[in-house]
């Protein structure tokens, strides 16, 4: 293939994800030109009434994590604003309907997909209002969330809020099939043709089966009916994306399709099958513009996942890290559970594994359930303490994060909250940055 003949890809992605680095590469290895639109070096301008996006590309394959923000409405805008410009996969509008659970389930409803009953009502006291129609147990989710993360089984004693933070979230009915292990079925699909499947199993005291959650995969190819396939495919084509991994479950009356996701991990299914779909997305791009690929090159480079740092990433626009990458010793964050939310200061401690937050604001949030118990050390003390591990989400600046949080009681301590590095590891912490100017001397590991 001549230079004359290569197309531009650009994939929009703000994070460093793997499965963006993978699509990169894979453009790169097909002979055609890679262009990350990042931060550092995206631009629309527009001068003498003529709009122009740099980098120039011929195509975007949309891989914007609107999940894991907490403006994903601004993010969709940006996407939408290059999209006059450039032909997109994953249309901004597409991938709205498809991140958005609910509205997912509307569009797959429509078009015959089974789905879990679900009731979304803008009233708290509504939704607890028929919260008995999900009978005993039910899951309780935030309309938009990732990785597990902003999903709770709740039982019929417990009181749900009609928002979880700046989200919305729904009730929906639990499935389950007796005394069978807790399993997924994840499809992933590309331009309609299914690259790759596999069962997600369920870990040790854990009801959710996402990998990021520690779910174990196992290749699902030849084990499900044609027709389950087949659900998966018209799935993603009623939603109206050109890639996407669907997540289906069998219920005691068949298979229902629980999300349809348009940024799906790569990895879960790399290991599970041995294939890759970031080739199969890079060539869909090119064609998409006009371009060609060799399919049985695409298929040999679905063999390996090449997650290494693309030669096109740009550098960075500044000598220092970006001030979106920077966190205080002290933080105002926003705390998210079933219940409600709070907006406290926060202490980060590079030295705490682990988030903990103060019993009484965990309860008044309605963190939780409890999913285990851990053993933590503070300071000199040698002997160890208990405390229950439950899911909250973290609001830092512009960034939700899922975490399994410790409880404790703080209430004679400065902060009810202490980030651990399973948050700060996105960022560095900047001592002299402080939300307040009261210190905490206490020190913390956990075993």
């Amino acid at each position: 293939m001549t230079t004359s003949d290569s197309v531009s890809v650009g994939v929009l992605s703000l994070h460093n994800s793997k499965e963006t680095k993978a699509i990169l590469n894979a453009v790169d290895a097909l002979g055609h030109d890679p262009e990350w639109l990042r931060r550092e070096n995206t631009t629309l301008r527009v001068e003498g009434s003529e709009p122009k996006l740099e980098p120039e590309v011929d195509v975007i394959a949309n891989r914007l994590l609107l999940s894991k923000s907490t403006e994903p409405c601004e993010e969709m805008g940006l996407a939408n604003t290059f999209e006059q410009l450039v032909p997109m996969l994953n249309e901004p509008a597409k991938t709205l309907t498809s991140m958005h659970k609910v509205a997912s389930a509307v569009a797959l409803s429509e078009a015959d997909v089974q789905v879990p009953d679900a009731l979304l009502a803008l009233s708290s006291d509504r939704l607890n209002l028929e919260r008995e129609q999900f009978g005993e147990e039910a899951v309780y989710k935030t309309a938009i969330g990732t990785n597990g993360g902003g999903t709770w089984k709740v039982d019929a004693t417990e009181r749900v809020n009609a928002r979880v933070g700046n989200r919305y979230a729904f009730l929906q009915k639990l499935l389950e099939r007796g005394d069978v292990p807790t399993r997924d079925l994840r499809v992933y699909v590309v331009g309609g043709e299914v690259v790759g499947s596999m069962f997600r199993y369920a870990p040790d005291n854990e009801w959710r089966t996402n990998v990021a959650l520690g779910g174990r995969v196992e290749d699902a190819a030849g084990e499900v009916d044609e027709a389950v396939i087949d659900t998966a495919q018209t799935a993603v084509e009623a939603v109206g994306l050109d890639y996407a991994g669907v997540d289906l479950m069998e219920g005691e009356d068949g298979w229902y399709v629980l999300e349809v996701n348009p940024t799906a991990g790569f990895k879960g299914l790399f290991d599970a099958t041995g294939t890759s779909p970031a080739p199969y997305i890079a060539g869909l791009a090119v064609e998409r513009a006009g371009g060609s690929v060799d399919s049985e090159r695409v298929e040999e480079l679905s063999s390996f996942l090449d997650d290494s740092v693309p030669a096109c990433k740009p550098p960075s626009v500044s000598s220092g890290v970006a001030d979106s990458l920077v966190i205080g010793y002290t933080e105002e964050v926003l705390i998210s559970g079933t219940k409600g939310s709070e907006s406290v200061v926060a202490k980060s401690d590079t030295g705490a594994t682990r988030t903990s937050i103060d019993t009484r604001l965990a309860a008044d949030i309605g963190a939780g359930p409890i999913k285990s118990i851990t053993k933590v050390r503070s300071g000199s003390n040698k002997s160890s303490k208990s405390r229950p591990l439950v899911d909250v989400v973290v609001g830092v600046g512009g960034t939700r994060h899922t975490v399994t949080a410790s409880v404790e009681d703080r209430s004679h301590m400065n902060y009810p909250v202490i980030l651990g590095r399973d948050i700060l590891g996105d960022y560095q912490v900047d001592v002299s940055r402080q939300a307040d100017r009261e210190s905490d001397a206490e020190v913390e590991s956990e075993e």
